[in-house]
């Protein structure tokens, strides 16, 4: 076929015009290089002769003897994807397209876990994904299994395994009833990358408060306030006290102070007072006549 081909060399643009280029017979490139290997090119003909190899974000020049091999060094092509090898000679010029194809073995994983902090004791709550990437950092699409640990404080460890799929996997996970900050680790044979989920109490849970009257006014507290898995509830969490009376209400915000939410609020005869965080009711407890 016919083509206009312009290859730029460190500055150095050569202008190859109209020329016939040869498909296959008079260079003998492999039909694939693994990213970062050594290999060679047959080449036919006589004389001297310049060799280009152009492809993903790369490209090379070498000058040659025509009817001998070239031999290209480890490390010189590393970006996967379609190449082409073409020689030029006195007479002819010739190419032949090959494919660089990602390094086997991976050297590096890209883990991404979310979120980063969240409640305890919610099912398939937290995500990891992995992308398997070579030495060179191109992204390895043949299967290989992806080990996933998620790890509490206490030790207690969740486990799955999953196959990656177009050089990725990802896996849902739950978080447990304990707060402290979890170690979630991706592993690909011998190459790991860990992460940490900070486990946070969840909404209060089995809310309970006392009273305790002193003339005109009545001392309220709640007992020490927990999630539903008995983990403390944090300071500054906002319960509300609500005293109901005949014709009248009065609702006062109160945030916990060392485990506990305490307010002093009027006496009114038959009043009735309640306790809820957010939409977690606690019990109510009668003023007497």
């Amino acid at each position: 076929m016919t083509v206009r081909l312009a290859v730029l060399f460190g500055g150095l643009t050569v202008a190859m015009g109209q020329m016939a280029l040869g498909q296959g017979g008079a260079i003998t490139v492999p039909k694939t290089v693994e990213a970062g290997s050594a290999f060679s090119i047959q080449l036919s003909g006589s004389g001297k002769g310049t060799l280009f190899i152009v492809g993903p974000g790369q490209a090379l020049k070498q000058d040659v003897e025509l009817g001998g091999t070239a031999s290209i060094a480890a490390g010189s092509l590393y970006n996967a994807g379609h190449y082409l090898a073409i020689v030029s000679g006195a007479s002819a010029t010739e190419s032949e397209g090959f494919e660089v194809v990602p390094a086997a073995q991976p050297a590096d994983v890209t883990f991404l876990a979310k979120p980063s902090r969240l409640p305890v004791s919610l099912h398939a709550g937290i995500t990891g994904a992995v992308y398997v990437l070579d030495a060179y950092k191109n992204l390895i699409v043949t299967p290989a299994p992806v080990s996933f640990e998620l790890t509490t404080p206490s030790g207690a460890v969740q486990k799955r395994t999953e196959t990656t799929k177009d050089g990725s996997a990802w896996t849902a996970m739950d978080s447990t009833g304990q707060q402290g900050n979890d170690k979630f680790v991706a592993r690909v044979g011998d190459i790991s990358s860990a992460r940490v989920i900070r486990q946070v109490p969840g909404d209060p849970c089995g809310l309970k408060m006392t009273a305790k009257q002193a003339g005109p006014k009545v001392d309220v507290a709640t007992e020490p306030v927990k999630d539903c898995s008995g983990n403390a509830v944090p300071d500054g969490t906002i319960v509300t006290f609500t005293e109901t009376f005949h014709g009248g209400l009065s609702t006062v915000d109160v945030p916990i102070k060392r485990g506990i939410a305490e307010v002093e609020m009027p006496v009114h005869t038959g009043a009735t007072i309640s306790v809820a965080s957010g939409v977690v009711m606690g019990n109510q407890i009668g003023l007497g006549k």
